[in-house]
């Protein structure tokens, strides 16, 4: 249920009104919107007689939370959701931009990258510590000292750090080293992390899922919010279809389609999505026209030698071509690069 309070009702009446849920056993969740408080009372509704509650001082009007996701929904809060993280606000007019080597291999690579990408206009370095690889023969990341690399090459160039956590058991690793901790799209319904994560103060990116529907990726985003971490980015990867052309299928319909349903912001990844170097630029630049709130994207100084993902890593050249795109195009759309 949506309790919406008077304008200007005075903070201890909302007390009392969050209160009163609460005895009655009910999850209780507040936003504020236009100086009007806005409060999700989430659980068993038959424990409150509603009609009273009606009658509650500072209480205006109630509504019935209809989606499945009720913190992830507009109707709890209509006004788009801002995440500050280093030099970005995403969720703003600024279109934040995340670029990176897909795995830490090295000081000297994350370094040579980090430099590069940070010139050329991001503000957050990615970069994976642990990689969930379909091999498992395959380079599986460096760890902790992958992480100590990361940050220091961030730190060197003024980056804020995005890395994936894989299990519960590496949150509080993670934590230590990442500004952002991102959830794959492996993981999306993972719901032991989802919670874990929840309990941090760090902003989460969650991936979309190989397979998963718009609103079973705002379900798995509710499983986060719903433990007290509002900081929360959702990001379109890619999805599995009957094509096999590109890697994934990079479903830009989702970009529009959660602005409209979801306040959290929507960051696409074109890296993954198609899979291959050469159409990673027009897919990014269609993510801003569509009106994605950043770009997450895989850069590498030597990608024929990368350990990973290398094919669809862009060269720091190709890379600063595409800022200078995006920087257009985010004009001619309103946004700012």
């Amino acid at each position: 249920m949506l309790v919406l309070l008077k304008p200007g009702t005075p903070e201890t009446t909302a007390n009392d009104v969050m209160t009163r849920l609460r005895m009655a056993g009910l999850a209780v969740h507040r936003t504020d919107h236009d100086a009007q408080v806005r409060i999700a009372a989430i659980g068993d509704l038959s424990a409150v007689d509603w009609e009273a509650a009606k009658t509650w001082a500072g209480v205006e009007s109630l509504a019935k939370l209809a989606k499945p996701f009720k913190l992830a929904s507009r109707a709890f809060r209509p006004h788009d959701t801002l995440i500050s993280v280093g030099r970005a606000t995403i969720g703003s007019e600024k279109i934040v931009i995340m670029a990176g080597p897909c795995s830490v291999e090295g000081e000297e690579q994350a370094f040579t990258i980090a430099e590069r990408v940070a010139k050329a206009g991001a503000t957050v370095l990615r970069g994976g510590a642990f990689k969930p690889r379909t091999s498992p023969y395959a380079f599986q990341g460096l760890g902790e000292e992958g992480l100590k690399i990361l940050r220091r090459a961030a730190d060197a160039f003024g980056l804020a750090v995005i890395s994936e956590v894989m299990d519960t058991a590496q949150v509080g690793l993670l934590s230590r080293y990442a500004d952002i901790l991102q959830i794959g799209a492996r993981n999306m319904q993972n719901y032991s992390l989802l919670r874990e994560v929840g309990h941090t103060q760090k902003p989460i990116m969650l991936k979309r899922g190989l397979s998963s529907t718009i609103e079973e990726w705002l379900m798995s985003a509710e499983h986060i919010m719903a433990q007290g971490n509002q900081q929360v980015m959702l990001c379109e990867r890619g999805i599995r279809t009957f094509e096999t052309y590109t890697r994934n299928t990079l479903d830009l319909n989702a970009v529009p389609v959660v602005k409209e349903l979801s306040h959290l912001p929507i960051i696409v990844d074109p890296s993954h999505g198609v899979g291959i170097r050469d159409k990673i630029a027009p897919m990014a630049r269609a993510s801003v026209a569509a009106g994605a709130d950043g770009l997450i994207i895989e850069v590498h100084h030597d990608p024929d030698h990368a350990l990973s993902d290398g094919p669809q890593s862009l060269y720091p050249d190709q890379f600063d071509s595409l800022v200078a795109q995006i920087r257009t195009i985010a004009g001619v759309v309103g946004r700012t690069v």
